[in-house]
């Protein structure tokens, strides 16, 4: 995989025209419910009991259980599309990595925006390493292809990290390698990011489970995006949610 991710960065391919299909088959209530459901969750400050409240008050008739697994389900499947159909971002990367607690241990939020601050990526992790940070960096790399520099913390795993990118870059003829930066002013704008996602997600008091954490911050980041106008501008912010199922 990260050799095609490699390979991907190098070509600074966008997966632009790939996108996950997103089935509602064999479920028990209409598409846009689920999606309503999804996107209320991800986008605003309620629990899962609250917004089995708020479906009654709109006539359906859903418990908190099956909202969860809505989330777990579709929130993952509608990143993979968010990731590919975003507007360009800058090739200027800030990233750094933020603490989630998860079972009542901390994991670790890794992210990346740009220098104008749009979101250019996102990955959960249990570990904070070197094997983390380059799975990172590559996923992020395949995505949004080859940056100029990148903006890092003075964090020994992801300047390894990204050593290891440019190694395998070199390797398939890659041009100039990777520049890394730490200046640490240069890396407010995504220290400033992360509150806005860590705001979403204090009231939850914690997740149960890491699947549930990664599928409901990667449901939480494309609300975000969609936010900053990364899709589609001007348009209803639930309706660029449910286009990324289309």
């Amino acid at each position: 995989m990260m050799v095609l991710a490699c390979r991907s960065a190098i070509r600074r391919k966008q997966d632009d025209h790939v996108h996950k299909m997103i089935t509602f088959k064999g479920a028990h209530f209409p598409k846009e419910v689920i999606l309503f459901a999804v996107f209320f969750y991800v986008r605003y400050t309620v629990s899962y009991r609250d917004l089995e409240e708020i479906m009654a008050e709109r006539g359906v008739a859903v418990d908190h259980v099956t909202l969860n697994r809505w989330v777990a389900k579709y929130s993952p499947l509608i990143a993979i599309n968010a990731r590919s159909r975003k507007t360009p971002t800058e090739r200027s990367w800030r990233m750094d990595e933020t603490y989630i607690k998860v079972k009542g241990e901390w994991v670790y939020l890794y992210r990346a925006v740009d220098k104008l601050g749009k979101t250019l990526d996102f990955m959960l992790s249990k570990r904070r390493n070197k094997a983390a940070a380059t799975k990172f960096f590559a996923q992020a790399l395949e995505v949004n292809g080859l940056p100029q520099k990148i903006v890092i913390n003075r964090s020994g795993a992801n300047t390894a990290g990204i050593n290891a990118v440019n190694r395998m870059l070199k390797c398939f003829g890659g041009p100039i390698p990777i520049e890394m930066v730490r200046i640490k002013y240069l890396n407010n704008i995504v220290e400033q990011d992360h509150r806005t996602i860590k705001k979403r997600i204090r009231p939850m008091l914690g997740f149960k489970s890491f699947v549930s954490a990664s599928a409901t911050l990667e449901g939480i980041e494309v609300a975000n995006m969609i936010r900053k106008g990364q899709l589609t501008p001007g348009v209803c912010p639930f309706a660029q949610f449910a286009a990324l199922a289309a």
